[in-house]
C-alpha cells in the first residue's frame, strides 16, 4: 500500500486508480472475495483498480493493477472520466481517478481478490444494486453512458 502523509492535518492521503474495461461491448464488473474483504458484504461488484505506486505514471499503474487483477492487456490511451474524493475514514483522504478502456487477452481472475466476474452492459450495471458506491455514483450521475 503506497500512502502519502500531508503533514499540516496529519492526514494520510492515498491516490487510486480504477478502469471500467470494455471488450466486445461489454463492460468488466468483478466481485470482491469476502476472505480478503470480509467488511465489504453488500457492495461486492466493482471495477478493476487499487492504489498507485509512487514514481510510475498513473497509466502504468492502471496497466498493472489491470494485468494483475484480471491478466487483462490495456489497449490504446484509456480515457479519465472522474477524479472522486473518498472521505470515509477519519485521518485518510484517497483520491479514486476513474478510466474507461478497452482491454484485450485471456481473462484470469486473481482468486485472492475476486471470487467471480461478468461482462455487461452499462444498462445492465445500473440495475445492479450491490455494486461499488463510487462507480454507482458514476453510474448515477450519468458520467458512464
Amino acid at each position: 500500500m503506497s500512502t502519502f502523509t500531508i503533514m499540516e492535518n496529519n492526514i494520510t492521503l492515498q491516490v487510486g486508480v480504477k478502469a471500467l474495461l470494455k471488450k466486445d461491448d461489454k463492460y468488466l464488473l468483478i466481485r470482491r472475495s469476502l476472505i480478503k474483504y470480509p467488511e465489504v458484504t453488500k457492495t461486492r461488484w466493482d471495477i478493476v483498480g487499487g492504489r498507485i505506486h509512487p514514481g510510475d505514471t498513473l497509466i502504468d499503474n492502471l496497466k498493472r493493477e489491470i494485468k494483475e487483477e484480471t491478466n487483462l492487456e490495456l489497449v490504446g490511451e484509456p480515457q479519465l472520466m472522474a477524479a472522486q474524493d473518498i472521505l470515509r475514514i477519519a485521518g485518510r483522504h484517497v483520491v479514486r481517478l476513474t478510466y474507461i478502456g478497452e482491454v484485450t487477452g485471456k481473462l484470469v481472475l486473481d482468486q485472492e481478490e475476486h471470487d467471480n466476474y461478468r461482462w455487461q452492459s452499462i444498462a445492465e450495471m445500473k440495475k445492479c444494486d450491490d455494486i461499488d458506491i463510487y462507480f454507482k455514483e458514476l453510474l448515477d450521475k450519468g458520467i458512464i453512458n
